[in-house]
């Protein structure tokens, strides 16, 4: 079949038939009762050979038994009458009303509840030790010496292929997905802390020296107050690395949360919940910017410039 064309499940033969219905129980852990109401209802994007079904599938697009067919090396784009169907992109309607019916059940507080609650406990504790190991590796040299080589290094291992290893030694708790937050973004914290305490101006250092006082009073008096400002900016910037590792970890047997509800959604085919969950996440993002923006001009007015 060309590329682009639309056909009925009847007209790819028995051989082409079984292999999508494989490839679908596999991919949306379906029984034999519901294949063919997804076989009739899905897009199946197949190699050149026509014979390979791809390790993706469009959800519900052609409804009447029609399946799109398109080359792997063709233009990815769908066709108009595909990328203008309601069910792929539901109205920003269909989405308010999803998102209304999400908090009316009490579900989006539920699964609000659950995330806000992984991610403030794991970035909090990323964001501590981020503090201690930073600040002490861009005010000591020694400290810098010692620790900067091994951070730099675990930085480069992506938190995510440690999760089969967080399984194994934490179980399917919350403790593998708010450990998960915590590896995903303490990296970054500390190397971005350090270099704002190395930021400092020396003159402030010098003067403090020439007056009297010692390491740990400067530490205290000088390094971290001019420090503050620009440590909450980078747990602001990093704070979307701690949802995005969220999105990780909810997937790993959770119950409940935003990713969570973003995957079950994508079961049932409830794009306008998929899309009203989005953008619960967007609000969120928003809200803790201008949230952290405040703080740090509150605590630091002389850095606003």
């Amino acid at each position: 079949a060309p590329a682009g064309r639309l056909l009925s499940a009847q007209s790819l033969g028995p051989p082409m038939a079984r292999t999508i219905e494989r490839s679908l129980r596999r991919m949306y852990r379906i029984d034999d009762a519901s294949i063919d109401v997804v076989v009739s209802n899905c897009v199946v994007n197949l190699s050149p050979r026509k014979d390979l079904v791809l390790a993706e599938a469009f959800r519900v697009l052609k409804p009447g038994g029609e399946l799109y067919i398109s080359d792997v090396f063709a233009d990815r784009r769908l066709p108009p009458e595909v990328a203008n169907d309601p069910v792929l992109m539901p109205t920003p309607w269909a989405t308010w009303q999803a998102l209304r019916t999400l908090w009316s059940n009490g579900v989006l507080v539920d699964d609000l509840g659950s995330s806000l609650t992984r991610v403030g406990i794991g970035y909090a504790i990323s964001v501590v030790i981020g503090v201690v190991f930073g600040v002490a590796i861009g005010t000591f040299a020694s400290a810098e010496a010692f620790f900067e080589p091994q951070f730099g290094f675990l930085r480069y291992i992506p938190a995510s292929a440690l999760t089969p290893l967080f399984l194994l030694w934490l179980g399917i708790g919350e403790s593998p997905k708010i450990t998960l937050i915590v590896v995903g973004t303490v990296f970054f914290n500390i190397l971005m802390v350090a270099d704002v305490a190395r930021a400092v101006p020396r003159e402030l250092l010098h003067a403090s020296y020439t007056l009297g006082a010692g390491r740990r009073t400067v530490l205290r008096r000088v390094i971290l107050p001019h420090s503050v400002p620009g440590i909450i900016d980078v747990a602001r910037v990093n704070l979307a690395a701690a949802w995005l590792m969220l999105v990780v970890s909810e997937l790993l047997a959770a119950q409940d949360g935003l990713a969570y509800r973003i995957i079950r959604s994508q079961r049932f085919r409830s794009v306008d919940t998929m899309f009203a969950v989005l953008f619960v996440f967007g609000v969120i993002g928003l809200v803790s910017d201008v949230v952290l923006r405040a703080l740090r001009n509150l605590s630091a007015p002389w850095a606003r410039s």
